[in-house]
């Protein structure tokens, strides 16, 4: 899916609202450019990286987000669609990922040489824990995507699936949410402006690389983009444990959005309201319930089951 830099919302939405639904407080309008997301993420998880470039004399600071591991960086390395600063490997991590260079060198891409490094140097510059195979890219954000691009893309298919999730904050969620996306065929994951991490190398080592191959796009407000997607023939479920049926009961064949909630407090209310159909994952037993990532695995298993 080719990504825009004009991100926004549609129009609002013209669908009453129930007797006691909640008002969302975030303003309407499109989506402003965030220029300084770089240096947020690089706050969050590069400081290390500058400390260590300094104390160790080696090269500049990182000028974009600091992706580590061979699953994302080999991705992002293949990706047309990704500015490739510079390149960090240990010789293990070099060899792991010959391959990737070598593709992306067939395909004529752009990219620069790699630097070699120790592990402890890598180690420094990533937040602590953090598995990076001996291999470490600074690469600039990909081009953003919004819902009007979205709608624009999928206007001529008749079958697609998309992920909605209502303030999921957990990184680990959200990569791993689109690691499921990208294996069960979801076009996007769309999450919230506020309240959702940012495209970290935490996120995109959960991802396992999907985060080059599924957007993740940001709304300012979730109820007016369900709106936007449902006038451009999308039908949403929301999944909560107290919808009246399964979701194996529905008819999930046409353009569907899967609407998943922050474990604990769920699906808001407006976001409820917004909702199409509300249904559940037959669980049961001792837990009755599943992380949201999980969850998410398996409504999306369910709407490619039924799919076939």
């Amino acid at each position: 899916m080719t990504r825009s830099r004009h991100p926004g919302s549609g129009p609002s939405s013209t669908r009453p609202s129930a007797p006691h639904s909640e008002r969302n407080a975030e303003r309407p309008g499109s989506r402003p450019q965030q220029v300084a997301a770089p240096r947020q993420e690089l706050s969050e998880e590069s400081g290390r990286g500058r400390r260590g470039a300094a104390k160790g004399g080696r090269g500049p600071a990182a000028r974009g987000v600091l992706l580590y591991g061979l699953h994302p960086v080999a991705a992002a390395w293949t990706n047309p669609e990704r500015r490739i600063h510079r390149l960090l490997v240990t010789d293990s991590g070099r060899a792991a990922l010959e391959p990737a260079i070598a593709a992306a060198r067939a395909r004529g891409l752009q990219r620069p040489e790699a630097s070699p490094v120790d592990r402890m140097e890598l180690d420094r510059m990533l937040p602590p824990g953090a598995v990076h195979q001996g291999i470490v890219v600074d690469a600039s954000p990909l081009p953003e995507l919004g819902i009007e691009d979205l709608c624009n893309e999928l206007a001529s298919e008749t079958s697609a699936v998309i992920v909605a999730l209502d303030q999921v904050t957990d990184p680990h969620n959200v990569g791993a949410i689109l690691r499921s996306a990208a294996a069960f065929g979801a076009r996007a994951v769309v999450v919230t402006e506020r309240h959702a991490p940012e495209t970290t190398g935490v996120l995109a080592k959960s991802a396992s690389g999907a985060l080059e191959a599924v957007p993740l796009v940001r709304v300012t407000n979730l109820a007016r983009a369900l709106t936007d997607l449902q006038q451009n023939g999308f039908w949403s479920v929301g999944l909560a444990e107290s919808g009246p049926s399964t979701l194996a009961k529905l008819d999930l064949t046409g353009k569907t959005v899967l609407v998943m909630g922050a474990e604990g407090s769920g699906l808001r209310r407006l976001t409820m309201e917004r909702c199409d159909a509300i249904a559940r994952l037959p669980t049961g037993g001792p837990v009755g319930s599943l992380n949201v990532s999980n969850a998410a695995a398996v409504a999306l298993y369910e709407v490619a089951r039924l799919r076939e």
